[in-house]
């Protein structure tokens, strides 16, 4: 029966992660089709790139609750397997969404909301991390890839005693696989020194477009 309970914690999960987030905001706020613009991602970054800073944010909360409910719901039916079960699917769902032709993000924001349920502390450290590291070099990707890589580690150190360390460093370790997985286009690009920089100024400007296009939608 438990096993039967983790599967379906599992398979909730991936439908919940494959909720088009940012497919909705880009409709939303700027009537377009996220995924034909910019990157063609649906996830965070390239709402931010194309759409400004407060389509970005909601489609970051919107992606984060995706990973809350995945854990939480797989914890209330399959207890720590189920957890893990549901919060990883989760992620794979918003990765590879099978309604809109397995074309997601990169699970990153869906991952922290995974965090918050599974081990909190660590969650502020992911974000310090990828914070830091963005206002520095103005590359997402690197603050999320070093945010990956330290994943694991940021588990073994912040586990509860009396946890299953093997089974969360296993979690952990997928996830962060995962992650790397779905950047591989943005390592190339990294390693031939391609990868796109974050450029504030002009994020703002398509804010402040976006935001008078959306408020003049709104007054119609």
């Amino acid at each position: 029966m438990r096993v039967l309970l983790v599967i379906l914690a599992a398979v909730i999960g991936y439908l919940l992660g494959t909720i088009p987030v940012g497919v909705c905001i880009g409709r939303l706020y700027g009537n377009l089709d996220i995924r034909k613009h910019g990157s063609g991602n649906s996830g965070t970054t390239n709402v931010l790139r194309t759409l400004g800073w407060v389509p970005s944010l909601l489609t970051l909360l919107g992606d984060c609750l995706k990973g809350v409910l995945g854990a939480l719901i797989g914890r209330w039916l399959g207890g720590e397997a189920g957890m893990l079960a549901g919060g990883f699917c989760a992620v794979l769902g918003h990765d590879f969404p099978v309604f809109t032709g397995f074309r997601g993000g990169k699970g990153i924001a869906t991952s922290l909301g995974i965090t918050f349920v599974i081990c909190t502390p660590v969650a502020p450290w992911l974000v310090v991390i990828v914070i830091g590291i963005v206002a520095v070099v103005r590359i997402m990707s690197v603050g999320t890839l070093a945010a990956s890589i330290a994943y694991p580690f940021l588990f073994w150190a912040y586990l509860p005693a009396g946890a299953n360390l093997p089974l969360y460093l296993t979690f952990a370790a997928a996830t962060a696989l995962l992650s790397f997985f779905c950047h591989r286009g943005n390592i190339r690009r990294l390693l031939r020194g391609e990868e796109n920089r974050l450029d504030f100024g002009k994020i703002t400007a398509i804010s402040r477009k976006y935001m008078r296009l959306h408020r003049r939608k709104k007054d119609k």
